[in-house]
């Protein structure tokens, strides 16, 4: 007959056990790096001796309540190891199985000998243990000389610079203006945007209350930005958009609706600082061309062929520097370039050369 007073906490162990090895193993806790399955290991194997002890008291038993326990038994295994074996993150699954079978097999078969012949059980146990005992030397022995696959030996990880996903490209920049969730308020600044392919869109909440710019012929799927709050920005790389008109909106003000123009890229203006220039005199370029009609999403770059220094900045003799743009000192065989992102006429001068003045109209 089965000693129930050794299979219950056998069966208790062994499922504890199991348990904290599926966790330890899948990647679910963290007891496999903190050594805890170790503990769990031993305490299945402690609960599968008891219950060894437990069904094989007094012989084998062929009841109906032994078998129907054995069952039970065998089903929680399986359950346990196929979850164990396919849902894990470990590479050694396979080597820790066949480690449990490489235990689980000599110690059934041993308790099968000292229950029916128990004169050979103890020369067959010792010759197990002592080829266990080999086989564990062999490979630590071997192991040390032949450099050992690293088998839970935590590695040095090795952190890669992580691949800068920000769009580049010059910036177009919208606002999304304040008080713009009143119905009939102005929303996007501007209302319809023409930007060149290659661009990057920025739109900017300089409300108080979130917004969004949401594709509408999809409602979404084009281009999301999810909730911008106040004060944040939302970047769309227009080399993601085929050149064609889009129109978006904001989700929880739907009233707001603005349109975006994608336009092919197009090739940049280049304009000639030329020799000379330096020197003020009736019939000498300062710039070539002095004016320069383009459209909006236009870049524009300043050579310097001549041999000294010059600048191109945005403003005027009289009034300044404006800020839309500078190229700071550039020296002979140097170039600037700038991207019109808005409509306008926009003055610029030589700051060394004040006399040297042109103009860029922007349709």
């Amino acid at each position: 007959m089965s000693n129930w007073d050794l299979m219950m906490p056998g069966m208790g162990l062994t499922s504890i056990g199991l348990a904290g090895l599926v966790l330890s193993y899948a990647g679910i806790a963290h007891t496999f790096i903190d050594g805890m399955h170790a503990l769990t290991g031993l305490t299945m194997f402690v609960g599968l001796i008891f219950l060894a002890a437990g069904i094989l008291d007094g012989g084998v038993s062929t009841s109906n309540r032994a078998k129907a326990t054995t069952l039970v038994i065998l089903s929680i295994s399986l359950g346990f190891g196929m979850y164990a074996m396919v849902m894990n993150t470990s590479n050694y699954t396979v080597t820790i199985a066949g480690i449990l079978m490489a235990i689980a097999f000599p110690a059934i078969i041993i308790s099968y000998l000292y229950m029916k012949h128990p004169t050979v059980a103890k020369p067959i146990g010792a010759i197990v243990s002592l080829a266990a005992a080999t086989g564990i030397i062999m490979w630590v022995s071997f192991g040390i000389f032949s450099a050992p696959d690293t088998y839970m030996i935590p590695q040095a990880v090795v952190d890669e610079p992580a691949e800068d996903l920000t769009p580049s490209g010059p910036i177009f920049v919208i606002e999304i203006l304040a008080d713009s969730t009143i119905e009939g308020n102005p929303d996007y600044d501007p209302d319809v945007a023409t930007v060149s392919q290659g661009h990057v869109i920025e739109w900017t909440n300089a409300d108080t209350l979130p917004h969004t710019v949401t594709s509408s012929v999809d409602v979404g799927d084009t281009f999301d930005s999810g909730m911008i709050g106040a004060g944040e920005v939302y970047t769309l790389d227009t080399n993601d958009l085929e050149a064609g008109e889009y129109e978006y909106f904001c989700v929880v003000h739907p009233w707001m609706v603005a349109t975006l123009i994608i336009e092919a890229p197009t090739e940049p203006i280049k304009v000639l600082i030329p020799e000379g220039a330096a020197i003020p005199a009736d019939d000498q370029l300062y710039y070539d061309p002095t004016v320069l009609d383009i459209s909006v999403g236009t870049t524009v770059i300043w050579d310097n062929v001549d041999n000294t220094m010059h600048t191109a900045s945005s403003g005027t003799p009289d009034a300044g520097l404006d800020g839309v743009f500078d190229s700071d000192i550039m020296s002979a065989g140097d170039t600037f370039e700038f991207t019109f992102n808005n409509a306008g006429s926009y003055d610029y001068y030589c700051i060394l050369h004040p006399w040297m003045v042109g103009t860029v109209n922007v349709e």
